[in-house]
């Protein structure tokens, strides 16, 4: 994805935890939108997890915050699997479990984990993917959020 494209849809969960399926339409509009995208085979992932759940709980009331898991491997494919290592890494917002890779391949995702900042019209502001990158997402979430001047 470039920055200012659209946010794809929403579409082709296999399933959905922590939560009822959610629509782009339900996230445009009200707030900005983070998406993040990580797999149960990923070791990076993991590591990053405490970060993006310290980032969660800091912006959970100013965005819209979802998980995606994409696989890497056909045991990534094990819902049982995934459930047990979101609990495990205290991962409480709605995960959407991309088992076809649709949502996936409409993000070009090519490496997890991977994090994607949408402004309140749906166009993306931000992406990052690989290690690291969470002090940049900071600052990038506060200037959309009018908290920074820079």
């Amino acid at each position: 994805m470039r920055l200012r494209e659209q946010m794809p849809e929403l579409a082709g969960a296999t399933k959905w935890l922590n939560s009822n399926p959610i629509k782009k339409r339900d996230l445009i509009g009200k707030k900005p939108s983070f998406i993040h995208f990580w797999s149960v085979s990923c070791d990076t992932c993991k590591r990053a997890m405490p970060k993006v759940n310290r980032f969660r709980d800091e912006y959970n009331e100013q965005l819209n915050i979802i998980a995606v898991h994409m696989p890497r491997m056909k045991e990534d494919l094990d819902i049982e699997l995934i459930q047990t290592t979101a609990t495990e890494h205290d991962i409480t917002q709605p995960v959407f479990v991309d088992n076809d890779q649709t949502l996936s391949d409409a993000f070009h995702i090519k490496i997890v984990p991977a994090y994607y900042l949408f402004d309140t019209e749906g166009r993306l502001r931000h992406y990052h993917s690989g290690d690291g990158g969470m002090r940049l997402l900071h600052k990038r979430v506060n200037r959309l959020l009018g908290h920074t001047k820079n």
